[in-house]
């Protein structure tokens, strides 16, 4: 097992109010944001310092997001995703997106626990 198996990879917050929550998060967490175009829309990254740390999305560019309240939705670290999901499905819990690959981040795919908490787990890309 890796040092970086189970660990909080990445936590993102989804709103529909982003320049609220920007201003927010940079009163009460000190952050400073720097936009990141994307397909829909800007992904706001947050930093303490140099240290990229959250994300901030707008969930009005999420098709099929209109019921969705505002809240943060983390992504957990695995060595080897098809057997996450394998463990996944045979514990009782659902992947609710297969596997896709983002460039320079990694392999994720979204499911849910068997309590049916929503979260993303990831093969990160190497570094460097």
């Amino acid at each position: 097992m890796s040092q970086n198996h189970g660990k909080v990879w990445w936590t993102e917050l989804m709103t529909r109010d982003v320049p609220g929550a920007l201003a927010y998060y940079r009163t009460v967490c000190g952050w400073h944001f720097e936009p990141m175009p994307m397909g829909a829309g800007v992904y706001q990254v947050g930093h303490r310092g140099d240290q990229p740390v959250v994300g901030v999305m707008d969930l009005a560019s999420i098709e099929g997001s209109e019921d969705l309240p505002p809240h943060w939705f983390s992504y957990f670290a695995v060595d080897n995703l098809d057997r996450a999901l394998d463990e996944t499905r045979a514990r009782g819990g659902t992947v609710i997106r297969e596997p896709f690959v983002i460039q320079g981040i990694g392999r994720i795919a979204i499911v849910t626990d068997p309590t049916g908490a929503a979260m993303g787990l990831l093969t990160p890309a190497p570094m460097g």
